[in-house]
C-alpha cells in the first residue's frame, strides 16, 4: 500500500479483509512497534555498510507537502515560502542517509520551533550523536540551546550568493536525497494520513522498504 499507493479498502484480494489488516498497523503505530522494526534494520544496513550502529553525526531539515481533502484544518496549515497548504515534514538522517527521527507538523510550523522537539528527541535516542548539520533557516538560538541543552553542535551550512542554478551542497544533499526517496512510494507524494501519527508511520514504512532492499542486495564479490 505505500509502496504503490492504494487504498485501504482495495488491498489485493489474497490479503486479509482490509480493517483487519488496518487494525495490526494502527496497533504497530500506537505501541512504537513500526519505529522498533524501522530502528533494528537501521543498525543492520549500517554494520553492513562498515559503520558503527549508532550515528555520531545527522543533517536535520524539512518538506512541505501537500494534503489531501481527509486531511482536517487542525492538522494543515498553509507554507507562505513555498505556497503549500499542507503539513510538513521535519526529519534526521545519518550521513548513509537513513531515518533517524520524523516529525509530521502543519505546513506552517517553523523549522526552528519543530527542531527544537525533534532534535531533543533524537539526542535521547541516540547518545553517540555530536554533530547535526543545517541550513540557513535554523540559525538563531537555536544553535547556543543545542550545544547547552541536547550537547549537539549544530553546523549551518550556507548556500554562497555566487551560486546559480542546482548546486549539491556538502552534507545537505544527504536529507534532500532522503525527502526524495519518500517522494518514490506513491503514498508519500501526497498526505493523505489523518493523523500526523499515521504519517509518521508511513514514512518509516517507506525507509522501510528501502532498508530491506538493501540488506537483501547481493554483496559485490571481490577480485
Amino acid at each position: 500500500m505505500v509502496d504503490n499507493g492504494t487504498k485501504w479498502r482495495v488491498l489485493p484480494a489474497d490479503f486479509p479483509p482490509w480493517d483487519r489488516v488496518y487494525a495490526f498497523f494502527r496497533r504497530w503505530r500506537d505501541h512504537g512497534l513500526v519505529t522498533e522494526f524501522h530502528d533494528r534494520l537501521r543498525g543492520k544496513v549500517r554494520e553492513k555498510a562498515g559503520r558503527c550502529p549508532e550515528p555520531s553525526a545527522g543533517v536535520i531539515d524539512s518538506q512541505s507537502i501537500k494534503a489531501d481533502a481527509v486531511v482536517g484544518s487542525d492538522s494543515r496549515g498553509f507554507d507562505g515560502g513555498k505556497l503549500i497548504n499542507g503539513r510538513k515534514r521535519h526529519a534526521v538522517v545519518d550521513t548513509l542517509g537513513l531515518l533517524l527521527a520524523v516529525m509530521v507538523t502543519p505546513a506552517d510550523t517553523g523549522d526552528r520551533a519543530a527542531a527544537q522537539t525533534l532534535l531533543a528527541r533524537v539526542a535521547e535516542a541516540h547518545h553517540r550523536l555530536e554533530l547535526v548539520w543545517a541550513d540557513g533557516g535554523y540559525t538563531g538560538s537555536l544553535i547556543t540551546r543545542c550545544l547547552t541543552a541536547l550537547a549537539l553542535v549544530l553546523a549551518i551550512v550556507k548556500r554562497s550568493d555566487d551560486m546559480r542554478g542546482f548546486v549539491a551542497l556538502p552534507k545537505r544533499w544527504i536529507v534532500e536525497r532522503f525527502f526524495a526517496h519518500l517522494m518514490r512510494t506513491r503514498r508519500l507524494v501526497r498526505d493523505f494520513e489523518r493523523t500526523t501519527s499515521s504519517a509518521e508511520a508511513m514514512i518509516y514504512w517507506s525507509m522501510t522498504l528501502l532498508m530491506t532492499r538493501r540488506l537483501a542486495r547481493p554483496r559485490p564479490s571481490r577480485a
